[in-house]
């Protein structure tokens, strides 16, 4: 087997990677327009995200975490892929863990599986009503110190431990604006 020899000069380093880190989407895509994930897809790129990463959640886990009714996992996430087709970008993953699992999934549970499987930093990138249904959990302030939120657009209403944790999150608009 022959080795493939490269030669660099004395005091080479190699440049840092332009882009890095992870985005999530974390939501059912029940109403989710085009527009929205044209915006979601925007902000990975110009925050320089390696990956945005699309999780659909499962009919169940939609139906205990708000308690409306969603249509069929496998319909949304054709959607998805058929958005993130037209859109054509190599950096967008539809993430299909609830699907192969075919039942509820725990948010810590889907945490644990994407900051495992993606690059870090993380960012969570949430509705306004996500967010807070989000801090509602008791492992909120656990997830927000290892993760970063992104929201989609400003709160009407803030959860305390959102408020509590306001340095951990941002508006998305917001972020390219003040960076």
């Amino acid at each position: 087997m022959g080795r493939n020899i490269q030669h660099m000069p004395y005091g080479y380093e190699p440049s840092a990677p332009e882009r890095k880190g992870t985005l999530i989407v974390y939501d059912s895509f029940e109403r989710t327009t085009d527009e929205e994930l044209n915006a979601a897809a925007e902000a990975a790129r110009d925050m320089k995200f390696a990956k945005l990463v699309l999780y659909p959640l499962h009919e169940e886990t939609v139906r205990r975490m708000s308690k409306e009714p969603a249509s069929s996992y496998y319909k949304r996430e054709d959607r998805l892929h058929e958005w993130k087709r037209d859109y054509g970008a190599s950096y967008i993953t539809v993430e299909n863990l609830e699907g192969k699992r075919k039942k509820y999934t725990p948010i810590d549970s889907a945490l644990r599986h994407l900051t495992e499987r993606y690059p870090a930093p993380h960012f969570l990138y949430l509705t306004p009503d996500m967010a807070n249904q989000f801090a509602s959990f008791s492992t909120f302030e656990e997830w927000i110190r290892k993760i970063r939120l992104l929201l989609s657009k400003a709160p009407r209403e803030i959860h305390p431990r959102l408020q509590k944790f306001s340095h951990r999150w941002s508006v998305a608009g917001e972020e390219e604006e003040n960076g």
